[in-house]
């Protein structure tokens, strides 16, 4: 895998920080210089060794907030294969938010039908989830720490300083700490498949950041037999590390088992899959990327159900007694 400047100096941190003492690691007190704020007695983190530097510091990875959009027809720059994360609230226009921006900023802090939204995409777990951003009474605003667990990111919120969990939508450091958030039914397609249901709806306009959309600074990462910064087990049955696994609760289903049978109907879900979406994490360029397809899941109603289309390295870390949906 070849690495750009950023994943350089994540790996230029991870090895000094595998370097210090383990007890340092496992000591909450060592994150406490950089969040004074953070109340570091609140915690559902079992060993703080878990916690490590993905190497920008807090907020080197800038979060988006009140972005700006633009109809379909007015965006030329996104190619018709590259995912886009799609919201569609009741009352409000379809939105997409590109992963050719949400790669480079990995939160965007929106409000959406008189919803506050947080869109989120951790690209080491290819995880994209959106959140209700409310919480015991508050609106939440979210940033990236630059702290990684498993892999996954550690968001904050700006209002409270507390630790959350990217992947499970949950506090796990400071006053938040066991708050869940209430995760929304987005998911990704092509931003041709988003154009075709929505000629009319709503695209992220491109940030005013110096950053190379559209580029992948995780070149072939996908492809790799082992995670970015995880020290923990491999998925069982022989499934590889990083294939992509469609999570409903804590049920998993392996994207190559659905690419081959196109409709599984199981466990009170219906999941779909589609060719024409590009792997955001392959080539060099996302919209070169290889086909790795798109994904519905719907309930018995023909409602859209919250899920999430991740690496199995990443629901096993954090739903080790999960099921695995294999089929016959």
């Amino acid at each position: 895998m070849r690495l750009t400047s950023l994943k350089c100096r994540a790996l230029v941190l991870a090895i000094a920080a595998l370097a210090m003492p383990m007890a340092a690691l496992a000591d909450p007190n060592f994150w406490k210089h950089e969040w004074p704020e953070t109340d570091f007695s609140r915690t559902s983190v079992p060993h703080w060794g878990e916690v490590l530097s993905g190497g920008p510091p807090k907020d080197g990875i800038p979060a988006l907030s009140d972005p700006e959009f633009m109809r379909v027809g007015q965006e030329g720059r996104i190619g018709d294969t590259e995912p886009v994360v799609t919201l569609e609230i009741a009352g409000a226009e379809p939105r997409a938010y590109p992963i050719r921006y949400l790669t480079w900023h990995e939160i965007v802090n929106d409000t959406v039908g008189g919803v506050p939204v947080a869109v989120t995409f951790c690209p080491l777990c290819n995880s994209a989830m959106t959140f209700d951003r409310r919480a015991k009474g508050k609106t939440l605003t979210f940033g990236v720490s630059g702290k990684l667990r498993n892999s996954d990111m550690i968001m904050y919120d700006r209002e409270t300083q507390s630790w959350w969990q990217q992947a499970i939508g949950e506090g796990i450091v400071g006053e938040m700490n066991g708050v869940k958030l209430v995760a929304l039914p987005t998911w990704m397609e092509s931003w041709a498949q988003f154009k075709d249901r929505h000629p009319d709806g709503l695209v992220m306009a491109e940030p005013a950041f110096g950053r190379r959309y559209g580029a992948n600074p995780y070149v072939s990462y996908d492809s790799s037999s082992r995670p970015f910064l995880y020290n923990g087990e491999l998925p069982p049955h022989n499934i590889p590390a990083l294939e992509r696994v469609v999570r409903v609760g804590d049920r998993a289903w392996p994207m190559t088992r659905l690419a081959d049978v196109g409709l599984v109907r199981e466990a009170d879900v219906e999941i779909e899959w589609k060719a024409g979406q590009a792997s955001a994490l392959d080539s060099t360029t996302i919209a070169r990327g290889r086909d790795v397809g798109s994904i519905r899941v719907r309930d018995k109603q023909g409602r859209d159900v919250p899920h999430d289309v991740m690496f199995a390295f990443a629901f096993h870390a954090f739903w080790p007694d999960g099921q695995w949906m294999l089929g016959q």
